[in-house]
């Protein structure tokens, strides 16, 4: 390396010759060989870096992949941004092949800056040319990720109750072949008057406890099937064991059975409780298959609402139907040991906002309060008006935010999760939606056991933005 190589470079083209000199006599040159790592995700920024010749390849940790953001070559400057921002690394560098490299360490590249103008400015130029490039090719990386972690989580959600409905479907086949079988019997007994009283309001008793089961705890539902087989058992009616548990479940326990004898003859008595319990399991079955289609419909509905699909971009947002299908959507990750408690304002009005993008700010922000709690904790929903704004508060009971990060929270690429946990966007994405976006302001309090982040959102935005 010359001197001259150094002056053909933007960053060095306006230093004094004194200090260009005193800068190539302090500057370490050093040999990296190919696929060696030059810096790492995370680490400690105490240098920057010039490429002499070589290549080194940007990368950085988005979930379980390595994100390639770029190639640095001949004359490129590395690892500037962790020095202007005083903050660990934000991605990691590793040679294409072997390579030669200048290295500036702090304290020299500080000397720089003071005596050059220019340099900082061409340095601040490739800084925040970086900073978008990075910010936009992990934003869509991240968004991949996100998709990709709520389909498998919406996967989840949808899979039990496709697999009641499923199962169930299964069952009604031999549940109806039971009932048309028994209710053959039943027409055959030639029942008088008195008798088809009796069975219509058996049959109208059944629909009414297979919409409205009665709660029974353990103890007491064990207690009566045993109840009930002896009295079936005694009455000689086959298969007790298999008929008591449906129908204790919906209702019909030995009292009420033996009831019948007041209607029905010994003989006719066993067709009688075996149409009746062939009734149970029919409506029950088409009862699970009714509640598991209308649980894949609310979900199917909650993700359509939440993504505002086929509708303009600014709507007529209800904040409170939003977060409830945000909690919809994320409802995998609650559901382990997370309560939710809600505190809405009942006359909270609709606001004017970008509706998909205001459920994504919700979805991050609630994301993150359930990683804080590990899964165990309280997750508070707060609404209120204030003038001509509406607030949200989103608080957990978590660890809490350390005080001396709170501030640097909001900014791109800054994350308190290990490498490849997370790309420090989401809370960066909340804060331009919000404040950028939607003219509001978002803030966060952080102690140990009480986290709540803000957001304040006006009802209407500013002309010319609606």
């Amino acid at each position: 390396m010359s001197i001259e190589f150094l002056r053909r470079l933007i960053l060095f083209a306006d230093l004094p010759e004194a200090d260009l000199q005193a800068l190539y006599q302090r500057a370490e040159p050093m040999n990296l060989p190919a696929g060696e790592w030059l810096m790492r995700e995370g680490e400690t920024g105490d240098a920057l870096y010039v490429v002499l010749e070589g290549g080194i390849e940007i990368t950085k940790r988005s979930g379980e992949q390595e994100v390639v953001l770029a190639v640095r070559e001949t004359g490129e400057v590395i690892g500037e941004m962790a020095l202007l921002a005083q903050m660990p690394r934000s991605a990691s560098g590793r040679a294409v092949r072997e390579t030669r490299l200048l290295r500036i360490g702090k304290e020299v590249f500080k000397e720089v800056l003071a005596a050059s103008p220019a340099a900082m400015l061409a340095l601040l130029h490739t800084f925040n040319t970086r900073l978008r490039s990075t910010e936009a090719m992990l934003r869509q990386t991240e968004k991949m990720a996100s998709l990709g972690t709520l389909a498998a989580g919406l996967a989840h959600e949808l899979n039990n109750p496709a697999a009641a409905v499923q199962r169930s479907s299964g069952q009604l086949r031999d549940a109806l072949t039971e009932w048309q079988r028994s209710k053959s019997q039943l027409d055959a007994l030639n029942l008088d008057s008195r008798q088809s009283e009796a069975v219509q309001a058996l049959h109208d008793e059944t629909a009414a406890h297979v919409a409205a089961p009665p709660k029974l705890d353990p103890l007491a539902r064990s207690d009566q099937e045993s109840e009930l087989q002896d009295w079936l058992e005694g009455s000689g009616i086959d298969q007790a064991w298999e008929l008591a548990p449906t129908l204790i479940a919906y209702g019909f326990d030995a009292p009420i059975l033996k009831g019948l004898t007041r209607d029905f003859a010994h003989d006719h008595l066993p067709i009688v409780i075996r149409w009746l319990a062939a009734s149970c399991a029919l409506y029950a079955l088409m009862d699970e298959v009714r509640l598991g289609a209308e649980r894949i419909s609310e979900i199917v509905k909650a993700v359509k609402a939440y993504a505002y699909l086929d509708q303009a971009p600014i709507q007529q947002v209800d904040v409170h139907e939003g977060l409830e299908n945000t909690l919809v959507i994320l409802r995998h990750k609650l559901k382990a040991g997370i309560t939710v408690v809600r505190n809405y304002a009942p006359d909270l009005p609709r606001i004017e906002a970008y509706a998909s993008e205001l459920n994504q700010v919700w979805a991050n922000l609630i994301d993150n309060a359930a990683d804080a709690m590990r899964g165990q904790g309280q997750l508070t929903l707060r609404t209120y008006g204030r003038d001509d704004r509406v607030v949200v508060e989103i608080a957990d009971n978590g660890p809490g935010i350390p005080p001396e990060i709170q501030s640097r929270i909001f900014d791109p690429f800054f994350t308190t999760k290990p490498p490849g946990s997370g790309t420090g966007l989401g809370l960066h994405i909340a804060y331009n939606s919000v404040v950028h976006k939607h003219r509001g302001q978002i803030t966060l309090t952080s102690r140990p056991g009480a986290t709540t982040f803000q957001v304040v959102l006006p009802i209407q935005l500013p002309r010319g933005q609606s």
